[in-house]
């Protein structure tokens, strides 16, 4: 009795109305956009205002197929979303009361209006009641004095209608006019509820977080927020105006996903973040193969509701990506959840899991990618091990699908400090700002690659894209703070990590912030603050060569020789058991003064290809042997650009 074969059509309450037959929910004449569970959760209960509508109901109505589990889950999810359309509180509920255990009722005053009949019917109707009367036929004279009469009442009923009607498309014109159009051009994809009760599947639901942000970041015309800045989010009770106000966005996409079996179920919705307005949800649900076309899909229907112009070559990096194997899809995201310096290599034995599962498997080659160019990074094992391989793979994933950014992102890393290529460095983060404008990482790998070569006004330019991509992340802040650096602007760079600790005072200071604070303080001579900030960054990174090669560069600086010849020795002791860059120990021989051994040092470690070599045009702690010829000779064999 609830659709189409109710009595009546249209149900208003309070500024709704709500047409049964067509399911469609209207606010003050505009509609809403409901659909799927929620929209069908509404009909129930408007179809039995005032009564309990028992859960079991629900399920069987909506969900006769699914686990109970899985059940629970989605009728919070379905209340919820109903909850929001009508602006609705649980807490206090104006329409939609919850009966704990039980189910739900409908609470607020109902308005019914009688279907519309049609002209055929109304005919019949009449002919019926005047066959029912008995009436009877009028006199010609009376006919004579009626008609005239008619047709003049008649044409000032039309006037009078007339006039209302122009007066209402009047309002409704100036109403247009006042009120701004839809205008969404920021926006932040908040972690997808993980409902299959399983906490073991919230990698899933992360990794299908992540891939919907970079669809989305695919579209040149959408600023889209970082997933560093958005997981903040997870797990925390924030209304959308105050999320929206922290991550200055217009909308957020809220949604859950299903991951049972092989099957996948998708729910996302549109929040406009100024009203917090429901415009739009919807449901999906596919075979664990079509899982990245379930992405594509999704992020679609979104930039389409929010009525952004799509470029061909958007569309076309936008469009569907064929299938993958669901046990490769679901390794190559446990991978992406162990990219973690402790956890390197777990998580390139997941990528390569998921590549022997589906051997054109793009993503899991650029995971790969990924996991390698980091191993090299942070001096996990030797450049030559780690960059070829990183390369390899990154090359292998755009060879299968070069619409991908991150491949492009390990490429520009490793010829920046591999290869020392510096045009082709430029190309590849070129080519990943343009194939995701969004991506927070592509700007500021951008923004570390610019001040090696004294691009310093760029470098701002892309960290400030940076910072504004991923507000929540003291990274791009910081990355502000090493341009200072670069640029010999110490009082700007220790202003800047002060501000950068200020907006962040709970983080964990792992974040390098003490390195910083002590390359500035060396930089004006400021040798005991500068001591005091590298062992505090030694003690936060007890393993690193690199930090261990500063803080002994500083000793050396301060005229503590036994201190920098211990770090020198400890250097020594670790490369017999672990990778130790020559570049490290050639810092300390630096500081110490003695540049015959710092150049010998050095020769190895541009043999070696030691990582920070792509340091030597700009960086300070280079300038008491920049002067020197052997200094100037190394310049030239890295070809650094003029």
């Amino acid at each position: 009795m609830d659709k189409i074969g109710s009595p009546t059509r249209l149900v208003r309450f309070q500024a709704f109305e709500f047409d049964r037959q067509t399911l469609e929910l209207r606010k003050h004449g505009l509609k809403i956009k409901l659909s799927g569970q929620p929209m069908e959760v509404l009909s129930m209960l408007l179809a039995r205002p005032g009564e309990l509508i028992a859960r079991e109901e629900l399920q069987q109505r909506l969900w006769p197929h699914d686990t109970i589990v899985e059940f629970e889950h989605s009728i919070n999810a379905a209340v919820n979303t109903l909850r929001r359309a009508l602006g609705d509180s649980a807490d206090e509920p104006r329409y939609v009361e919850t009966l704990t255990r039980r189910g739900y009722r409908f609470i607020a005053p109902l308005e019914t209006t009688a279907p519309l009949s049609s002209p055929a019917a109304e005919r019949r109707s009449e002919t019926a009641a005047a066959e029912a009367r008995g009436t009877r036929r009028m006199p010609r004279r009376f006919w004579t004095i009626a008609v005239p009469l008619m047709v003049a009442i008649g044409a000032g009923i039309l006037l009078v209608v007339s006039v209302a009607r122009l007066r209402e498309r009047v309002s409704r014109f100036v109403g247009a006019v006042r009120e701004p159009p839809l205008q969404i051009r920021s926006l932040a994809v908040l972690p997808l509820e993980n409902l299959s009760g399983d906490p073991g599947q919230e990698y899933f639901a992360d990794g299908m977080t992540d891939e919907l942000i970079t669809e989305l970041g695919k579209v040149s015309a959408l600023r889209v927020i970082s997933r560093n800045s958005v997981m903040l989010y997870k797990g925390k009770r924030k209304s959308t105006p105050e999320i929206a106000r922290e991550l200055n966005v217009d909308a957020v996409v809220e949604g859950a996903v299903m991951h049972s079996g092989e099957r996948v179920r998708i729910t996302a919705q549109l929040i406009q973040a100024r009203t917090d307005r429901h415009l739009w949800a919807e449901s999906y649900e596919r075979d664990g193969r079509d899982v990245l076309n379930l992405q594509s899909e999704v992020a679609r229907a979104i930039v389409e509701e929010i009525r952004i112009e799509l470029t061909p070559e958007e569309r076309a990096r936008m469009a569907s990506r064929g299938a993958v194997d669901p046990e490769a899809y679901e390794a190559y995201m446990k991978g992406q959840r162990a990219l973690d310096p402790r956890t390197y290599d777990i998580a390139i034995k997941y990528f390569q899991q998921a590549i022997e599962k589906e051997p054109n498997f793009a993503m899991a080659y650029a995971g790969l990618a990924g996991a390698y160019s980091e191993l090299g990074n942070d001096e996990l094992i030797s450049p030559q091990e780690s960059y070829p391989k990183a390369k390899a793979a990154a090359m292998k994933a755009l060879e299968i699908d070069d619409t991908l950014v991150a491949p492009h992102l390990t490429l520009g890393w490793a010829r920046l400090r591999f290869d020392w290529d510096w045009t082709g460095a430029d190309s590849e983060y070129r080519r990943a700002l343009q194939l995701n404008p969004s991506s927070a990482d592509a700007h500021s790998g951008y923004g570390s690659f610019l001040p090696f070569l004294r691009r310093f006004d760029e470098a701002r330019a892309e960290t400030k894209q940076a910072q504004e991509l991923d507000p929540l992340s003291s990274f791009p802040y910081l990355q502000m703070g090493a341009i200072f650096v670069m640029s010999h602007q110490y009082d700007e760079a220790i202003e800047q990590v002060r501000k950068t600790i200020g907006i962040f005072p709970s983080e964990d200071r792992r974040n390098f912030s003490h390195f910083l604070l002590g390359l500035s303080y060396r930089g004006k001579g400021l040798f005991k603050e500068a001591i005091a900030e590298h062992e505090k960054n030694v003690a936060l990174f007890p393993e690193s060569p690199l930090h261990l090669g500063h803080l002994g560069y500083t000793y050396g600086l301060a005229g503590k020789k036994a201190q920098a010849l211990k770090v020198i020795e400890q250097l020594k002791e670790w490369s017999k058991r672990r990778y130790v860059a020559p570049y490290d120990i050639a810092l300390v021989y630096i500081g110490l003064g003695e540049k015959d051994q710092a150049f010998a040092w050095l020769e190895k470690a541009y043999q070696a290809h030691s990582n920070d070599m792509s340091n030597l045009k700009a960086d300070p702690t280079f300038d008491p042997v920049r002067s020197d010829p052997r200094f100037q000779d190394l310049l030239r064999r890295m070809k650094f650009p003029p």
